[in-house]
């Protein structure tokens, strides 16, 4: 029940529609047409026969051409609606995902948000439709490329006349008995076709190599899409962003801890009129000033050891580097580029505490605006509770002082100032030219008495070890479309039947190249020039 035993005695797979060794007619369907269907030999594929099992119904959607297109749009679809908004890794790294989206682009955003667009790439959903992509290319092949080979590999050179009738070219010569057979191989071998003969019959083949151009395309295409997937492998794709101040370290992004950073020094250069070219003169006078160079002057740490979660690392200094454009810092797969930088960020503010009624200082302190402390002690009986911090203030919708973001651009403070003569404290709101008491006539203030700045450097933290897959497939599937474009699989089966010498070809493409080549074959030989069935039937 599993197999087809042709009259030639070659046994077939269950679904084969010609035989594989003779090219025999099986099927009763085909029996009626003109021409047979040679895409794949007319060999059994595995999705047209099977459709019991549940492993039969898998192999089959994924085996569906339309399947693999549709794949291929609705993940098309999916990466340009994740083109509409900023992925999140592009976003101010201060303000949660969820609330950032919806405030910057309202429902719409929220939407985004909710659906998984905001990190489409690495989302579950995208994934899977990628690896659909990938199973679909490997059953899509499998399906087709092994009964192709087998069907190729078992052909023999005398095939069924009912084979070569239905061939797209094909044509008798009617008494033909002094036809000289050697100099038809002749002429075929200088035309570079591999002969072989049997029984006095002759198959001319070349270019078989090219058939299987589009499941080299396959291959290259699951390496690409493998590489991709790994992206979202832990240790395989790093692609953050690192803010860091002058003077501080920090741990790089994506190193799980095993490297940190140190920003020694921030230094940027600007054209100038007097010392730079004069070819810049006229851009200096139209912008006023022009970055000439901004760099990082940074020290790579590395942890001794593994630590506790809550413990301090130890750190061993690796190397010092300057960071530029286009020159980052490479280490051990990774890389960090100097892309962005703020100058004069706001880092500490000073304030003293003062009785307002002459006057009179009784200590000062000095706030880390990214890393404050809930209460100061001056000594004496006098210290300052810090009861809340806003680094970006504003006020809300509903005029409740509120925080637009983490990064101190506008720094407010509600302070508790407590004194032996007010035990309880009093309360006082300050923030940059602006001082509200809500319990009234306050006693003592806070003297706002200077500022600190730091400049600020933004550093792209890149690891990719996916890049050979990514080129490897690349490269593969570019073989895959030359082999397939530039190259075409010709046959040509000559046969003496009585006084009569038959004539079929056939190619998958370029079928005005196959002609021209018997042509140049059979020129002089007494034989009848090639009849293309095709277009002699649309010519009547």
């Amino acid at each position: 029940m599993n197999e087809v035993k042709c009259e030639c005695g070659h046994v077939n797979p269950i679904g084969t529609v010609l035989c594989e060794a003779c090219g025999r007619v099986l099927d009763e369907a085909t029996k009626e047409q003109k021409l047979v269907d040679m895409r794949y030999e007319g060999t059994a594929r595995r999705s047209q026969t099977y459709n019991k099992t549940i492993i039969d119904k898998i192999w089959n959607f994924f085996s569906s051409v339309k399947v693999g297109v549709w794949l291929i749009i609705l993940t098309l679809i999916a990466s340009g609606i994740g083109t509409i908004f900023p992925q999140e890794m592009y976003i101010p790294p201060t303000v949660p995902a969820e609330l950032h989206y919806e405030e910057e682009y309202g429902w719409a955003g929220k939407v985004y948000y909710e659906l998984g667009f905001h990190n489409l790439y690495s989302s579950w959903w995208y994934l899977i439709l990628v690896a659909s992509i990938g199973i679909s290319l490997v059953i899509c092949s499998l399906d087709r490329v092994i009964p192709l080979y087998r069907a190729l590999k078992t052909q023999r050179v005398d095939r069924h006349e009912g084979f070569l009738k239905r061939q797209r070219v094909f044509w008798i010569t009617e008494e033909a008995n002094d036809i000289d057979f050697e100099k038809i191989k002749t002429r075929l071998k200088e035309r570079r076709f591999k002969v072989r003969e049997e029984n006095g019959a002759l198959l001319a083949e070349k270019g078989r190599f090219s058939r299987w151009g589009p499941y080299i395309n396959h291959v290259g295409l699951i390496i690409f899409l493998l590489g991709a997937m790994l992206r979202s492998v832990p240790g395989m794709y790093v692609d953050k962003i690192l803010w860091i101040r002058e003077g501080e370290t920090k741990e790089i992004p994506g190193t799980e801890g095993q490297y940190y950073l140190k920003s020694d020094k921030f230094h940027l250069d600007v054209y100038d009129k007097e010392k730079d070219d004069k070819v810049f003169e006229a851009a200096l006078e139209q912008k006023g000033s022009v970055v000439k160079n901004f760099q990082t002057d940074v020290t790579l740490y590395g942890r001794s050891k593994e630590t506790l979660p809550g413990e301090e690392a130890e750190l061993n200094k690796i190397k010092d580097h300057e960071i530029r454009v286009n020159e980052p810092l490479k280490h051990d797969s990774y890389a960090l580029y100097q892309v962005d930088y703020k100058l004069n960020e706001l880092n500490k503010m000073s304030f003293k505490l003062t009785r307002k009624s002459d006057e009179k200082e009784y200590g000062d302190l000095t706030i880390d605006l990214y890393d404050p402390k809930e209460k100061y002690d001056l000594g004496n009986g006098y210290s300052v509770e810090l009861k809340k911090y806003l680094p970006d203030f504003e006020f809300d919708e509903n005029g409740v002082p509120s925080t637009k973001s983490r990064i101190p651009n506008n720094p407010a403070f509600v302070f508790n100032m407590i004194t032996p003569d007010k035990p309880k404290g009093e309360v006082s709101f300050v923030a940059i030219r602006q001082t509200v008491e809500p319990g009234g006539n306050n006693t003592y203030k806070m003297k706002f008495n200077g500022v600190d700045y730091k400049n600020v450097s933004a550093l792209t933290v890149r690891k990719d070890k996916t890049l050979w897959y990514l080129g490897l497939g690349g490269a593969i599937f570019m073989i895959g479309v030359i082999q397939g474009a530039y190259w075409n699989h010709r046959r040509i089966w000559i046969q003496r039947r009585g006084q009569q010498v038959w004539i079929a070809a056939h190619t998958n493409k370029n079928w005005y190249g196959l002609k021209k080549d018997i042509s140049n074959t059979i020129k002089d030989l007494g034989l009848n020039e090639p009849i293309d069935q095709v277009q002699e039937e649309k010519s009547t």
